[in-house]
């Protein structure tokens, strides 16, 4: 049985950008960042230390080679956060592209752009 979601994979195009983008701009920490010496390197990131998933960052051309039946777009994420306004602003003045602020019925949210254009939602969890 499964019961919980353990890891995401987040195939990218440049692993050590979209890495500083996570760590420098929207505060994730690096959780492992393993390479088997032949070219295959993955990097695990998480909002924090303790998260019960986390987000592993491939690389995109490389996975094509070696696996191309995967389908290998970006995945459609929504984060919680506890202070969506001061978030929101913090995305803002760190240069993210964000979205409206919007009120939906389960919530207000916003969206944003990661630095390869992939968007991402975020909706306020108290």
């Amino acid at each position: 049985m499964i019961n919980k979601v353990g890891q995401i994979m987040l195939y990218v195009n440049n692993q050590e950008e979209t890495v500083k983008f996570w760590t420098e701009k929207a505060g994730f920490s690096v959780i492992s960042d393993e390479d088997n010496g032949q070219g295959m390197r993955w990097i695990e990131i998480a909002p924090t230390n303790d998260a019960e998933t986390s987000i592993v960052l491939h690389n995109k051309e490389l996975i094509a080679k070696m696996q191309p039946e995967l389908n290998l777009n970006t995945p459609s994420l929504l984060f919680f956060s506890e202070n969506l306004d001061q978030l929101y602003k913090d995305f803002s003045e760190k240069e993210i592209t964000v979205g409206e602020l919007v009120t939906m019925p389960s919530g207000r949210v916003f969206n944003f752009a990661d630095n390869e254009g992939n968007y991402f939602a975020i909706m306020e969890k108290k």
